[in-house]
């Protein structure tokens, strides 16, 4: 059996990055996943391929995670199309970079809203379906810089330090439902959300290579990390803090 055998499980941003290869993890460990993403063709693309493998593992939402009414109806989707949710992984995410005096209101709430608000309202709307089959896993992506600050981050950077805060707070509420709730924190991860304009091979070597692991993640090495979180082999975890980022935040980089 697979480590998600019987388990149903909504992935946000899940039409390409980690949130992609998650749910194509998810699948091959016996889950079926709710592809949850406002990009319809790549989302179904996705879908397309997990079905590949197994027909009636997935399935494609359109959701706007700052929709507290899509939230509910793509909740209420896969309730009746695969019985109820156990699992939730907030991946979906966006990152905006200014300095704080050139950051403007509009886009420190976008931020806030899609990172932050955005794990709220898929919380909320999960609970009453996972405390109907006895209990879940919530997993919720922070970063690195919700451990620590950075130039030109004001807002991604409160957005990531909100959710462990928020968190821990829901771990404290939901525990009693059976609801587990932790935080993954990747590093630096090949996708397009991290690609910079010009940068070659050479450019992101030395940008990471003087961490403890030298390199970025790829997006399945993450993968894995929330698949131990969403499955019963971290069942005595929740308000947790799970670094996954190469060695990034235990220290001041090498010279």
């Amino acid at each position: 059996m697979g480590r998600l055998e019987g388990k149903v499980a909504i992935v946000t941003g899940a039409a390409r990055g980690i949130g992609a290869a998650t749910a194509r993890l998810f699948a091959r460990e016996g889950a079926r996943v709710l592809i949850a993403d406002r990009r319809d063709d790549e989302g179904q693309a996705v879908v397309k391929e997990i079905k590949e493998e197994n027909p009636g593992a997935a399935q494609y939402v359109h959701l706007d995670i700052t929709s507290e009414s899509e939230w509910q109806e793509a909740v209420g989707f896969g309730v009746q199309e695969f019985g109820g949710i156990d699992i939730l992984v907030n991946n979906a995410g966006i990152i905006r970079i200014a300095p704080l005096v050139e950051c403007s209101l509009e886009m420190f709430r976008k931020v806030l809203d899609t990172n932050l608000i955005g794990a709220f309202l898929g919380m909320k709307a999960v609970v009453e379906s996972m405390k109907t089959r006895g209990g879940g896993s919530i997993v919720n992506f922070s970063s690195v810089q919700g451990f620590e600050g950075r130039y030109g981050m004001p807002a991604y950077t409160a957005a990531k330090y909100g959710i462990r805060g928020l968190t821990k707070t829901a771990a404290i509420e939901l525990g009693p439902l059976g609801i587990r709730v932790n935080t993954l924190m990747p590093g630096p991860t090949k996708t397009t959300m991290t690609q910079r304009k010009g940068w070659t091979d050479a450019d992101y070597d030395a940008a990471y290579g003087k961490y403890p692991l030298s390199r970025m993640a790829e997006a399945s090495e993450i993968a894995q990390a929330v698949l131990f979180l969403a499955s019963d082999e971290s069942s005595f975890c929740t308000g947790a803090d799970l670094a996954a980022d190469g060695g990034v935040s235990v220290g001041k980089p090498r010279d």
